[in-house]
């Protein structure tokens, strides 16, 4: 079977075509990946209901070690993840992830009720693993599939899933819970994971070259703009000391640190921040605790529209468009975060719409730094998005220790502003140093070059 572009025109991008239909994939594939990683959250309010019968009596130290044992599988296969993924294809890699994370969410309500908390971090810790694979995965395929004149937005669609996933457990997961019980909001999660293992093992394709339903036409369109035409490129060993010593590559590492400290302090310490201080208890609203995903979900598409249109009118270079709208995405958030720390207490519109313009200007970082790996070296995408990816979940980890490190009383909004402004400080730090020594250039050590050279003076 056969898919041709619906396109009437002689311009060579095809309107909608097998590529789209790429995206849309990854896109609810990024949705279900974040509906199984945050589904605990949410489900973990009706399981220690003590109004419920049968509700576990978990203190709040074991109810923060099963939220947080996630992560700890999470940050280990980053780096194994992208080399598998350029050595395999990240079409099975992705599939395997998904088809584990669903089967185990399937699984969660029996190891709650019969092995405790214990059985239950067991299989958090088994997601974190697996769900490893998919951003290193995903970097891989959008490199294959994604035309560069076509990447900003059609990245920004993908990445969006991370965020409407995140809205979509926080509205349903109580409406779920209210009417079947707690287990089935991971009955509902698995279930939809399976369907879509089954959609994408007919669908999806590592690449154009091995896609059975994609037309002559597009095929050819798409690696042209890759520079992908000819034989099948041979995967070339991995260049470690390049990537390493490589001063663009660091500068990304460091921006990635910056969002990831400070995209998750907001969303671990923002909600008791606002019902300590300022009275607005955010969680105990689903809309209003999904609006500011839904915000940085809807701001991210004319973003992505408006990085394409100034790339191809030749305005900005990529990389000097990539800096802008990284500016945007943490400079943005690092300024209205200050400004959160100053909404005086019980003005419950101006805390929410502060909170919601900080979550949302983060979009920018989908244009921003987060492609600068496929356009740094396209051949090892998925293995930076590994080395950055697992860097920057590991401060993950450590953000909210400091910030409960730095602050003695909750109710005193003095101690709060101090971790406001350091992450307001880690934000603005991470997009400068990526201002000053980023580059979306492709690197010499992507064609092997840097290696062949340092080679030949060895001999």
């Amino acid at each position: 079977m056969e898919i041709k572009c619906m396109d009437s025109s002689k311009k060579p991008a095809c309107f909608l075509g097998v590529r789209h239909l790429q995206v849309f994939m990854l896109f609810s594939g990024l949705v279900i990946a974040y509906s199984l990683r945050v589904n605990m959250s949410m489900a973990i309010v009706a399981m220690t209901d003590k109004t419920q019968p049968n509700a576990f009596d978990w203190s709040m130290q074991i109810q923060s070690v099963i939220l947080s044992s996630f992560l700890w599988g999470y940050i280990f296969l980053q780096i194994p993840a992208g080399e598998l993924a350029a050595r395999f294809g990240g079409m099975i890699l992705i599939t395997i992830s998904i088809g584990i994370n669903a089967t185990l969410s399937l699984l969660t309500p029996l190891a709650a009720l019969y092995g405790g908390w214990q059985l239950l971090c067991a299989c958090r810790v088994l997601q974190g693993l697996s769900q490893g694979f998919i951003f290193p995965s995903i970097h891989t395929l959008i490199g294959n599939w994604v035309p560069l004149e076509e990447r900003s937005r059609l990245a920004t669609i993908i990445f969006g899933g991370c965020q409407l996933g995140t809205a979509f457990q926080l509205i349903v997961s109580g409406f779920v819970a209210d009417y079947w019980g707690w287990p089935a909001i991971f009955y509902v999660n698995g279930g939809l994971g399976a369907i879509w293992v089954a959609f994408y093992i007919f669908l999806g394709a590592d690449s154009p070259r091995n896609s059975k339903i994609i037309g002559v036409k597009e095929r050819l369109y798409i690696q042209s703009s890759l520079g992908h035409v000819g034989s099948p490129q041979k995967k070339m060993p991995t260049p470690w000391k390049a990537i390493f010593t490589s001063l663009p590559f660091i500068s990304l590492i460091l921006t990635h640190c910056g969002q990831n400290w400070g995209f998750w302090t907001l969303m671990t310490e923002i909600p008791s921040y606002m019902k300590q201080v300022l009275g607005v208890d955010i969680k105990a609203n689903g809309l209003m605790s999904a609006l500011p995903y839904i915000s940085m979900y809807l701001l991210g598409f004319p973003m992505g529209f408006l990085s394409d249109y100034i790339i191809k009118k030749k305005w900005l270079s990529i990389t000097a468009s990539r800096k802008m709208f990284n500016s945007i995405g943490l400079y943005g958030p690092a300024l209205a975060l200050i400004g959160l720390s100053y909404v005086p207490a019980g003005d419950v519109t101006l805390a929410v719409l502060t909170l919601t313009l900080v979550v949302a200007l983060n979009a920018g970082h989908y244009t921003g730094f987060l492609l600068v790996h496929i356009d740094m070296a396209p051949s090892f995408a998925g293995t930076l998005m590994g080395i950055t990816n697992c860097i920057s979940n590991a401060l993950s980890i450590v953000a909210p220790l400091v910030a409960g490190a730095i602050i003695s009383d909750e109710n005193n909004p003095s101690e709060w502003r101090k971790v406001f402004y350091l992450s307001s400080a880690i934000y603005i730090i991470g997009s400068t140093f990526f201002n000053i020594f980023g580059s979306c250039e492709q690197q010499s050590w992507n064609t092997g070059e840097e290696t062949e050279h340092e080679e030949k003076t060895r001999i």
